[in-house]
Formats: C-alpha cells, structure tokens, sequence
C-alpha cells in the first residue's frame, strides 16, 4: 500500500470516530462529562481514565468525546454557511458577468481584506456569544473564498462547447445554470468545502478558547483548553490531549480535502 492511500485512509478513520463520539459517545466511554469526583481530581493519564481528570474530577476523555458533538456541529454549520452563500454570490457574478460580477467581486475583496478572526469576532459583538452565533460567525469568513473559486469554475464551465449547445437548443437559462453550469462546477467547491471544515473546527476551538463560545461546565474543545491552561505546569494533559484531538482533526480534513482536489481536478 502506497503512501499516498495510506495517509488517505487514516485521515478518513480520524474522522469516522470523531463522527461516532458525537453520534453515540455512550459507547466510547460511560463516565459523566459533567459531574466529577473531587477525590479523583488532576489524576493523570490512566486506564481508569485515558485522558486523566480535570480540577473537578471529571473524566476528560468523556468530556472530549460528548464535546466533539458542539465542535462538529458548529463547524458543519460554519461550512455550510460559506458554501452556500459563496456558491450563489460566485454563481452569479460568474454567470451574469458585467456590472453584477463587479460590484458582487468587490464585495467579495472586501470580505478577504479583512482577517478570518476579527471578522468573526465583529459577528459575534453583533449576534452575541453562543454555539451557533459562533457557527453563524466562523461560516461568514470563508464566503469569499467559496465565492472566488465558484465563479472560476462557473466561468469556465459556461464558456464549454455543451453548455452553449444547451443555449442553442432553446434551454432557458435558469435551466442550464442549474443542470449544466452548477453541477460541473461544484468538484472544487466541495474539495474547498472539506478544508473549511477543518478550519472551521480550529475557528470554533479558538473562539471558545476566548469564551466566546459554549457556556461552562458544557464539554467544547476549545473550551476545554481553555480550563486547562491554568495547570499546565502541572497537569499537561488538561490541554494537550484535547488540543492534540482538534489537530488531528484539522489535519484529517485537510488532507481528504486535497484527495477530492485531485478526484475533481
């Protein structure tokens, strides 16, 4: 087996578990991730407790495992809100060209001047703090980088000698955008789609990081970090071993996200 596959099929098992902690965490673990035992407080690593407990007596494991269910929930919302919004503002201006594509990709070069965090942050000063306004917040900051790419290949994909045959046949042109022009622009949107998701994740993770995010005592990853990092010193594992969970999840996406750049290239 050659490189290449294998890096593929250990990204595609990091997220096939994760999906299953946030499916159905009671297989993966059975203690609480709310109520601790102080007497267990700041155990490290264990058998008992893979991950240690935290300055309550939580088990850590059990709180990352019922919390992949906030982290990937909010960043499937975050994508799906960039994917949506950028696919329609790229489709437009791609199709419709002229003073629309215009004054649509000046908007869109404003939305990148302006960096992915603060962006967020303004949205969230707007929405105010919480799961999904951060899902909302952290979905608005790739719209212009869905929208670039989705009008490149609407471009493209409307100048082919098919597309053209559909306007000569007497297809309507809401018809052909929707059953020629869409679907055999969307390979590269996806594989875009794939990388967000696990920048978004990292996004989400920050944000609570800031306390930004969900309220305590609920089990977010970047939350969790953040509770950890007054015991770094001393309890390593309160911020490592979370941290090293949403990495290997960035990395997972990112490296199926270019699997599909190649399949669609």
């Amino acid at each position: 087996m050659n490189r290449p596959k294998t890096g593929l099929l250990v990204a595609s098992l990091v997220l096939a578990v994760v999906a299953l902690w946030a499916l159905t965490p009671g297989l993966f673990t059975a203690h609480d991730p709310i109520a601790g035992v102080p007497a267990e407080k700041l155990q490290p690593p264990s058998a008992r407790h893979l991950f240690g407990t935290d300055a309550v007596g939580r088990d850590l494991f059990a709180r990352v495992v019922h919390g992949s269910v906030h982290s990937l929930s909010g960043a499937f919302v975050a994508v799906a809100v960039g994917l949506l919004l950028g696919t329609l503002l790229g489709l437009l201006a791609g199709s419709a060209g002229g003073r629309v594509d215009d004054a649509v990709m000046r908007f869109v070069d404003v939305l990148l001047s302006v960096p992915g965090l603060l962006l967020a942050l303004t949205v969230i000063i707007l929405l105010g703090p919480g799961t999904v306004n951060v899902a909302i917040a952290v979905g608005i900051g790739p719209v212009a980088a869905f929208a670039r790419l989705a009008r490149s290949e609407v471009v493209r994909v409307r100048r082919t000698d098919y597309v053209e045959a559909a306007f000569g046949s007497g297809g309507g042109y809401p018809v052909v955008l929707w059953r020629h022009v869409l679907p055999n622009s969307l390979g590269p949107v996806i594989a875009l789609s794939a990388l967000q998701f696990g920048m978004a994740i990292l996004a989400i993770s920050t944000l609570g990081f800031l306390g930004y995010g969900a309220e305590p005592p609920t089990p977010e990853w970047g939350l969790l970090i953040a509770e950890g990092r007054n015991y770094l010193a001393t309890s390593w594992w309160l911020t490592t071993l979370p941290g090293a969970v949403v990495v290997a999840v960035v990395l997972a996406a990112g490296r199926i996200s270019r699997s599909i750049g190649r399949s669609a290239a």
